[in-house]
């Protein structure tokens, strides 16, 4: 992690923004990148990479292209400043953009407006026609680029997972039109002030794909921050926005209970990092359950 900014950095950053001087850099996660920068009255966020690692090219590149495709729809997202995709101006990979307002703290409790309005903004990207393309590829779930698959067959699965994947392998992939997809939309990469959501962020795992894979993340982490009746209200929400009825949720859900891991302690500190210091694996582990089990319930239902 980078712990402090370089000089060569800071000139870049500098003339991004019209010359203005970096006054402060704050780290934003455990004292480092991504950093929020302020120069005066005015400020920036400024993500990055290691220009050597693929992986981070390739999410770099994506941030970039999404950010993009936002700024010309009424997406709440923040606008792209700067972007340097190769290392050649900074050192590293770099995305400067503007700060949204708002926070990214989960509270204890949703209300039914908040609940709503995580439907709603994944019904917006929805309303973005997108065909795959090279930094915005084909995305047929959340997280795309880990195989959540492979390490439960490395660590270990259960009877419930295991029969999920299989329940998926006799079913085709729904077709339709692709549209924009975030790609990783749950709480944590979302901002609100009070319960109004203000906007959405870390887009590199954005792409083309169903609305399903945004709707059935966000239900999926509605009901592991709250409960199973929280991915009632993100489904409401995203129909009221749309202005139709979601189609094969069942389905999507399945999907995206099994971006997860038998051992939900995997993302407990990035939980706890956004306030939620009440949850632990034995209660998420349930609540993945609880989802994916009425999920596989109504898929059966529709597909007998």
């Amino acid at each position: 992690m980078v712990h402090e900014l370089s000089e060569k950095v800071r000139r870049w950053v500098s003339d991004a923004v019209g010359g203005a001087s970096v006054a402060t850099a704050t780290g934003l996660r455990q004292g480092g990148n991504p950093w929020l920068l302020t120069f005066g009255v005015e400020s920036a966020v400024l993500r990055l990479g290691n220009p050597a690692d693929p992986d981070h090219r390739r999410r770099f590149a994506t941030e970039v292209a999404a950010l993009r495709v936002v700024g010309d729809h009424q997406v709440p997202a923040a606008e792209l400043i700067a972007s340097d995709l190769d290392g050649s101006a900074t050192g590293f990979l770099a995305v400067l953009t503007t700060v949204l307002p708002g926070h990214s703290r989960i509270p204890t409790v949703a209300t039914t407006e908040r609940l709503q309005s995580l439907g709603a903004a994944a019904a917006a990207l929805q309303a973005i026609p997108l065909a795959p393309q090279a930094s915005l590829p084909l995305r047929t779930r959340s997280i795309a680029d880990v195989d959540f698959a492979a390490q439960r067959r490395e660590r270990g699965t259960t009877a419930l997972l295991a029969a999920a994947e299989e329940r998926l392998r006799q079913l085709p992939v729904p077709g339709g039109p692709t549209v924009f997809v975030h790609g990783d939309l749950w709480f944590g990469n979302t901002l609100w002030s009070g319960d109004r959501c203000t906007g959405l962020v870390d887009w590199d795992c954005a792409g083309a794909g169903s609305p399903g894979v945004d709707l059935g993340g966000a239900r999926f982490d509605a009901t592991l921050m709250f409960g199973l009746p929280a991915a009632d209200q993100v489904l409401a929400g995203w129909e009221r926005a749309a202005g139709r009825r979601a189609e094969q949720v069942a389905y999507w859900d399945v999907v995206a209970a099994l971006v997860s891991l038998a051992d939900m302690a995997f993302c407990v500190p990035a939980l706890h990092d956004q306030g939620r210091t009440d949850l632990n694996a034995d209660l998420l582990g349930q609540r993945r359950d609880a989802f994916l089990s009425a999920a596989l319930r109504q898929l059966d239902a529709a597909t007998g």
